[in-house]
């Protein structure tokens, strides 16, 4: 069965757009979120309304919490432009997508595959960066697949017996899942990427053939920076987005 697996929206409309779009000429059985769906950008309200309908399953993301909490418990770990912005958020979010986020779960299952937005053993704020946090994730589970987000950086780690890997997902180089290994698979961002490719990104994941492919796509991402300076965010989360980092 074809997923699409999303993350890492933040609040990027413009983005997100161009990902659902190219999502609903594949026809995937299902559209999965890992969480994220507001912060940084000048959306949230939009984005989350545009894709909520869309989505057989998503769990809840650290700037998801921070954007809802009355105290700031997650984000107060936040650098001062993150933190500019989630406060902003607040501001922006309605009832109805308050309700949203605030009954996403941390975890969840899509057919054998588990779903976190950062790690397994600490779905919210832990980033998977290396193989060592990798390998803590490996042991606190008995997944064969976990999706997560969080890093914006599209990766794989992979366990063969007692070995673990870490290497890059590359765009458009299918990754076939062997029923030997286990897998965590970083599907990157729509709406911020941060792997020096400012192009949006998204996870087409084949269960029946068990192949995975990372799918970047062009967004005008100039529409996006003017929405930021107009909303009176930091220029720097305006900036940023050009470069992908």
């Amino acid at each position: 069965m074809p997923y699409a697996i999303i993350s890492d929206i933040h609040a990027n409309l413009e983005a997100l757009d161009v990902v659902l779009a190219d999502i609903a000429a594949r026809q995937p059985d299902a559209v999965v979120c890992l969480g994220d769906f507001v912060g940084y950008g000048p959306d949230p309200v939009a984005c989350v309304e545009r894709v909520r309908s869309q989505l057989r399953a998503a769990v809840l993301g650290n700037h998801d919490v921070a954007a809802l909490e009355a105290r700031d418990t997650v984000a107060a770990k936040f650098n001062p432009f993150a933190y500019e912005a989630v406060v902003w958020t607040r501001r922006q979010l309605t009832d109805p997508v308050r309700r949203y986020l605030e009954g996403l779960p941390l975890r969840a299952t899509l057919d054998t595959a588990l779903c976190v937005h950062g790690s397994v053993r600490d779905p919210i704020e832990e980033y998977i960066f290396d193989v060592a946090t990798a390998r803590a994730s490996f042991d606190a589970a008995p997944f064969a697949l976990c999706l997560v987000g969080h890093t914006h950086v599209p990766a794989v780690f992979t366990q063969a017996g007692e070995a673990v890997v870490g290497e890059p997902l590359l765009p458009g180089q299918s990754l076939r899942l062997q029923s030997d290994r286990r897998y965590i698979i970083n599907v990157g961002s729509v709406g911020q990427p941060r792997d020096g490719d400012p192009r949006a990104a998204y996870l087409w994941l084949d269960t029946a053939e068990q192949i995975a492919t990372l799918v970047r796509l062009e967004y005008p991402i100039s529409q996006t920076q003017q929405k930021v300076l107009a909303a009176g965010l930091p220029a720097m989360l305006a900036e940023r987005l050009a470069v992908g980092r």
